[in-house]
């Protein structure tokens, strides 16, 4: 389970480090790929195999499907951490995410978003204003 917010460095190469707290789940692998809000996504592989199946199923002439995929796939990178706990961020997905020399990493449960740190406080802000609007959300939960 992916939880926090973490603040970390985008090396002069590239590369940045992941939470020690995340590494046990992705020491198998992982895939980095484009997010929906501008942000990138990171997904240990198992879980990304599974949305892969789930992607796949969708209908092709489904244009929305067809969009899907695009942003899904073809800016996917697979990645593997080096000893020191770090991968590579190819640099068309760090111009992608806006991403210079520093991250915030959002776990989010079952996976992780990569965010440049300004956005971020955007969306932070978003959050703080909307948090009543969740509240049907928490209903639907039964919470």
């Amino acid at each position: 389970m992916f939880l926090g917010t973490h603040e970390h460095s985008i090396d002069e190469k590239g590369r940045l480090a992941i939470p020690a707290r995340f590494r046990a789940e992705l020491a198998g692998g992982m895939v980095v790929t484009r997010g929906f809000d501008r942000c990138l996504l990171i997904f240990p592989l198992p879980f990304w195999s599974d949305l892969t199946r789930r992607v796949s199923a969708l209908s092709l002439t489904d244009e929305d499907a067809r969009m899907l995929r695009r942003l899904l796939f073809a800016n996917a990178s697979e990645q593997e951490m080096d000893r020191q706990g770090r991968i590579l961020l190819p640099q068309s997905l760090r111009e992608g995410g806006g991403l210079a020399d520093q991250a915030v990493l959002v776990g989010l449960d079952t996976f992780i978003e990569v965010w440049a740190p300004d956005r971020w406080r955007e969306v932070e802000e978003r959050l703080a204003s909307q948090g009543p609007r969740f509240d049907e959300q928490m209903r639907k939960l039964g919470i």
